[in-house]
């Protein structure tokens, strides 16, 4: 008998524990860059940060900071580093972006941005990290782009399709055209 009690009360608090856990924000976030070049020796960074809450209660208080790029090699051009969110709603999203314009010439690679939230049941702030950037060449010599860049992506994306409406076209020809040999053997005479 107290073994079984023991079974029910190890049973309670786990289905409590598991219960406490699933009622809380699970905030996750995706670190993505664009560069441009808006002239030569200049090269800009889009910098997006996504913000999803996959979790099933409210984050409070979501401060986002990315402070990974550092200032002698990059200038902030627009937009800011950090960002704060009142409250991200379970299933909801927020982005952030801002625009760096490069220093110098190199490769680099940016690491995850912190971001810190409130959850009404715990004292401490609860920490997570976007996605890291992956490596990129800052100011690096480009290869012209192939002349017939544009005719390829054309081709790999509608090539399938007018290979099909050709083989249905030619198809259409030949059923419809009268065939020689029968308009041949038609106009000759039967003695």
């Amino acid at each position: 008998m107290a073994r079984r009690s023991l079974l029910l009360a190890a049973a309670v608090l786990l289905s409590l524990l598991a219960a406490a856990v699933g009622d809380a924000p699970f905030v996750v976030s995706h670190k993505s860059v664009k560069l441009s070049r808006p002239g030569p020796g200049v090269e800009r960074l889009v910098v997006t940060l996504d913000l999803y809450n996959q979790g099933s209660a409210t984050a409070y208080d979501v401060s986002l900071n990315d402070d990974s790029w550092p200032q002698e090699a990059f200038d902030l051009v627009s937009g800011s580093t950090s960002k704060i969110v009142e409250k991200l709603e379970p299933g909801s999203t927020a982005s952030h972006n801002f625009v760096l314009e490069t220093k110098v010439q190199g490769r680099f690679q940016g690491s995850p941005a912190v971001i810190k939230y409130r959850v009404p049941t715990k004292a401490a702030l609860q920490e997570a990290y976007s996605t890291p950037v992956l490596p990129f060449d800052i100011l690096a010599e480009r290869p012209p782009q192939q002349k017939f860049e544009l005719v390829k992506r054309a081709v790999g994306k509608y090539g399938p399709l007018a290979s099909v409406v050709s083989f249905v076209g030619v198809f259409i020809y030949l059923v419809a055209s009268p065939s020689k040999s029968g308009a041949a053997k038609g106009s000759k005479k039967r003695r």
